[in-house]
């Protein structure tokens, strides 16, 4: 992990801890116990790890629809590559698959976009860059008491490398992560 990424973490979980439980509320969800997935909070910043590594935000525009977006690291990727990682994507939550007093459990899919700024390990470094088309599929615990939020997804990536061998290269990336959200 790179000196960057690991000091913007800590500057997150400086800010997260540093705000009063007061100031942002998690609101009650309309309706009952419906299926359809409805956001009660705004906007929210936290951390991923896996693939990539880093910081990730999420802005929900609608009651079911969002943008995310996150900066990051990712290390040891399609044959020793490594780099910073920079995505925004578009996702819907057609379905919540639990509903509970505690939490919601929204499964959500995406289109998105990355850029990937990377290097190759080994005795000579070949350096390059890609753009990507992400599919993000996950589900969100979604605390209905707390701002807080817990994701797990898998994102499908097909990149379109530019200055460098290989052209184009399918990939999975797996991660997890927690937000704070402040509305």
């Amino acid at each position: 992990m790179n000196r960057t990424c690991l000091f913007a973490a800590l500057a997150v979980v400086t800010a997260m801890s540093a705000i009063s439980p007061d100031t942002a509320d998690a609101r009650p969800r309309p309706g009952g116990h419906a299926r359809r997935f409805e956001a009660n909070k705004t906007f929210g910043l936290g951390l991923e790890l896996g693939a990539p590594f880093g910081l990730t935000g999420k802005y929900f525009y609608a009651a079911d629809k969002a943008f995310d977006f996150g900066v990051g690291d990712i290390d040891y990727y399609y044959g020793d590559r490594y780099g910073l990682h920079i995505y925004a994507d578009h996702l819907w939550h057609p379905m919540s698959l639990a509903t509970t007093e505690p939490f919601e459990l929204p499964f959500y899919i995406g289109v998105g976009l990355r850029l990937w700024d990377f290097n190759e390990n080994g005795p000579a470094p070949d350096p390059g860059y890609a753009l990507g088309v992400r599919v993000p599929i996950g589900i969100a615990f979604d605390f209905n008491d707390v701002p807080l939020d817990v994701f797990v997804q898998i994102t499908p990536v097909l990149d379109f490398a530019f200055n460098y061998r290989d052209r184009a290269v399918f990939g999975v990336d797996g991660s997890v992560g927690i937000r704070y959200w402040f509305n």
